[in-house]
């Protein structure tokens, strides 16, 4: 008897979807971890990894609501995804033909930032499948978060073991997976679809301070989570703390972060969006006072622990508030126009954290409770101009 493996199609929508969140951060995961040394292995300076790294976010903020203007006109959020996830897929295979600063800068741009809108169009078409169906839109971008930490183990060891010539592979790779797991994505929305909420049909018709406040507060929230994606282990580093330990530390952030998507929809039956922020952006000031004292690793577990807070749950808090106060017809358009609030902060973020960790070294945290303070007040701004129904 011939052995028949079931089509892509026979899973439901959901798992279909959650497949792909699995290998969605697979590439980013291996550029964020072994990008520079890579870089520098192909002859770039600090300086010109710098520049490669920032330019694709400054692109994304001129195109990201261009992109979801363009998603939300098409018939499917889907083709905008697969489109978004072959560009990115080919030009990462190019790289590897790509000479000299300026070929490697106009390949990875592309690829970054094909890459960055897959990201931004998903999370809206499953949030809007989700908030259709009633299903569990935590528990499909957890998933994401598996996917990126266990690349990132692997890439580790396969690095460890062949040197930086394993990047590109593996780079390469995870985009090319991407690429292929995007054509079992279900159809998010069709001639015969419900509109999953009423509301505004164009941008400009939300864009009220208490719609905008929130989202605001959340990117100021999460530039303040720059010091560590940039600078976290170059300081732990300084204190003493051995680089395996430094990796379980952050990997634990990662552990963190997906146990509150996959407990998020309990959480949000109780509280508005706007408070579980407010309580993220609380946290967030906890959080970064004490890591400017450079606590041991027994403090710095139950503060990495945190992270599930600051960043887990204020990032579902704001896609929760966003889905609720938008329709189908500007979904990604608006996920656009949090991406873009968000990294223009994290841009100005990063530089300026670049400048006070040299001279200030761990007390650079205070300047991120600070930005903590600043994105909190913003919540608690918009509550005070619009309260929550109910």
């Amino acid at each position: 008897m011939p052995l028949v493996l079931p089509s892509p199609a026979a899973a439901g929508p959901e798992v279909r979807t959650a497949a792909f969140y699995f290998v969605l951060f697979a590439a980013p995961g291996v550029a964020n971890s072994f990008g520079g040394i890579w870089f520098e292995s192909r002859g770039l300076s600090a300086a010109q990894i710098g520049a490669v790294t920032a330019l694709p976010v400054l692109i994304t903020l001129v195109v990201n609501l261009v992109v979801g203007r363009i998603a939300d006109r098409a018939h499917d959020w889907r083709q905008t995804i697969v489109v978004a996830s072959l560009i990115s897929a080919v030009a990462s295979a190019a790289l590897g033909f790509a000479g000299g600063f300026w070929g490697l800068l106009a390949i990875w741009t592309i690829t970054v930032v094909a890459q960055t809108a897959t990201v931004m169009v998903l999370d809206a078409a499953a949030l809007r499948m989700t908030t259709r169906t009633g299903g569990d839109f935590g528990a499909l971008r957890a998933w994401g978060t598996v996917g990126y930490l266990l690349t990132i183990v692997a890439a580790g060891a396969l690095v460890a073991a062949f040197g930086p010539a394993a990047f590109l592979p593996l780079f390469a790779g995870g985009a090319l997976l991407r690429a292929a797991v995007a054509f079992a994505l279900p159809r998010f929305r069709g001639p015969d679809t419900p509109r999953t909420t009423a509301g505004p049909r164009r941008l400009g018709q939300v864009m009220a301070p208490w719609f905008v406040l929130p989202l605001l507060g959340c990117a100021v929230l999460f530039g303040a989570h720059s010091v560590l994606n940039a600078f976290q282990g170059l300081l732990w580093q300084r204190q003493g703390i051995p680089l395996d330990t430094i990796g379980y530390l952050i990997a634990l952030g990662g552990v963190a972060e997906t146990a509150v998507f996959f407990a998020f929809a309990r959480m949000l039956g109780r509280f508005s969006a706007r408070y579980l922020l407010i309580v993220a952006g609380l946290a967030g000031i906890v959080r970064w006072i004490a890591m400017a004292w450079e606590p041991g690793v027994a403090w710095l577990i139950p503060l990495q622990a945190m992270h599930g807070i600051t960043y887990g749950l204020g990032f579902m808090a704001v896609q929760k508030f966003v889905n609720t106060h938008t329709s189908d017809d500007i979904a990604a358009q608006a996920q656009g126009f949090l991406m873009m609030l968000t990294q223009g902060v994290s841009v100005a973020a990063m530089l300026g954290f670049g400048l006070l960790v040299d001279g200030f070294g761990a007390a650079s945290y205070l300047a991120a409770a600070v930005l903590a303070v600043a994105g909190t007040a913003m919540v608690a701004a918009s509550l005070r101009l619009r309260p929550p129904a109910g």
